[in-house]
């Protein structure tokens, strides 16, 4: 008896020192599709499909902070040769989602010739930034040391975000290479991305175009006001210079998902960088969990990175 208690005893306090913050699950696919379906009754949720040429792999921890653990999953293409990688980033407004939310995705990208990951990072309930950004660099560098299990060309690695996802995934690939962004206690590796998607996310948190307020201040640890330079450091807009990669830009028709983009292909045009923008007009702004705009979205990025990363 007392052998059980004590197991007892050490799942709970583990348990416990896993989860030591709220967690927030206010953006789902069914509360998205609740919030839309009025708007748009011709919607359909996109549902689970299996590929043969696509292998998967669950809850692979990447990396450990004290107690905590975090994970990633992979969609894994089986091809003999090594393949691109695709690291996929979920929405949330920095707070909430999952990587669950990345799955489908991750799937049909997969199948296409890609190695995808769908990356669990910590959220503004749990830590501030910078620590998603650390998170997910320390994920591609983890990707890329274990490039040979995956079938991954290490040298050639896209990041895709979705909403907050995306303007995460522009902040990381304009900092390729950038130590103000380097975790001084991670060594081992490389973060540095050859390709970026950027679906609905953000180039400038502090910007004309941008309705950014209370969830952005939350995760920036302060409102603009208190913290400006934070809002800056956190923009892509900020960093873009001549090793920032190709980017594809897919957007709806909402200006303050694009908020600082126009400015951020100025930039891009004078070092020569490629870039594009696709459109997904009358979408709702979370169109990647939806069928008619779920082909069209995959169509768009996967093209791209053919071109960009084959």
């Amino acid at each position: 008896m007392k052998n059980i208690l004590l197991i007892l005893l050490l799942f709970s306090n583990l348990m416990y020192s896993q989860i030591q913050f709220s967690i927030d699950s206010s953006y789902s696919v069914q509360s998205t599709f609740n919030k839309e379906k009025n708007k748009y009754p011709f919607l359909k949720i996109v549902t689970d499909k299996k590929f043969e040429n696509v292998q998967e792999a669950k809850d692979i921890v990447y990396k450990k902070v004290g107690s905590r653990t975090l994970h990633f999953d992979v969609y894994y293409n089986s091809s003999s040769k090594s393949v691109p990688a695709v690291v996929l980033i979920h929405g949330g407004g920095w707070k909430s989602g999952n990587k669950n939310q990345m799955q489908f995705m991750a799937q049909e990208i997969a199948s296409k010739g890609y190695s995808c990951f769908a990356i669990e990072y910590r959220l503004s309930p749990e830590a501030k930034y910078p620590a998603a950004i650390l998170d997910v660099k320390r994920a591609i560098k983890f990707i890329k040391l274990n490039a040979r299990k995956y079938n991954v060309n290490p040298n050639k690695v896209a990041v895709l975000g979705c909403s907050s996802g995306g303007q995460m995934a522009a902040l990381i690939g304009t900092t390729n290479g950038n130590l103000e962004f380097e975790d001084k206690n991670d060594k081992k590796g490389n973060a540095s991305v050859q390709a970026i998607i950027d679906m609905d996310g953000i180039l400038a948190f502090k910007h004309p175009e941008s309705e950014e307020g209370k969830v952005a201040g939350f995760w920036l640890d302060g409102s603009y006001e208190e913290k400006p330079d934070t809002w800056k450091q956190a923009s892509a807009l900020t960093h873009v210079n001549k090793n920032t990669p190709p980017i594809l830009f897919i957007n709806t028709d909402m200006k303050r998902f694009n908020a600082g983009r126009d400015d951020m292909i100025t930039v891009l045009n004078t070092f020569g960088i490629y870039s594009e923008i696709k459109y997904m007009h009358n979408a709702p702004h979370s169109f990647w969990f939806f069928h008619p705009w779920f082909e069209q979205m995959v169509d768009y990025s996967t093209q791209f990175l053919d071109k960009i990363l084959k």
